[in-house]
């Protein structure tokens, strides 16, 4: 199952995370996870929320540069190897990870792995056929 993700644009100056957060907040939209990547001059913000569509729409309104991106949320294990077994999976199945984060899940002592492959698709075939559990969209927001 692939699950959108907004990629924000800002600048690499104070505040500008700070307007992000406080658009999202005003249009009531809960941040599930994030990561933040930056550069000298600009920042990227990954971020998961249930409303992608209404947060996509208030951040470009209010300036901001947004692009919407599939990616794929893996639940494993949240101990030692939980990771390598899943990149072992990936790996064998001649797929290349782009970018992965993570965050613990709510549930049982679990993380999720949140992923962007190169092929999706082949990623989410490899991961059941080895009885990995892919989030869906529900399973992500409850």
């Amino acid at each position: 199952m692939k699950i959108q993700q907004l990629a924000v644009f800002l600048q690499n100056k104070p505040g500008h995370l700070g307007g992000i957060c406080k658009t999202l907040a005003d249009n009531g939209i809960n941040i599930i996870t994030l990561s933040l990547a930056d550069t000298q001059q600009f920042g990227i913000l990954r971020l998961i929320v249930k409303e992608w569509k209404l947060a996509a729409q208030k951040l470009e309104e209010a300036g901001y540069l947004v692009q919407l991106r599939e990616v794929c949320a893996v639940e494993v294990d949240d101990k030692p190897g939980g990771m390598h077994r899943i990149v072992e999976i990936i790996g064998k199945a001649g797929v290349n990870i782009e970018y992965v984060y993570a965050f613990t899940f709510h549930k049982s002592g679990r993380a999720v792995l949140v992923f962007r492959f190169d092929d999706p698709d082949k990623a989410t075939e490899a991961l059941r056929e080895a009885g990995v559990n892919v989030l869906a969209d529900i399973d992500l927001f409850e």
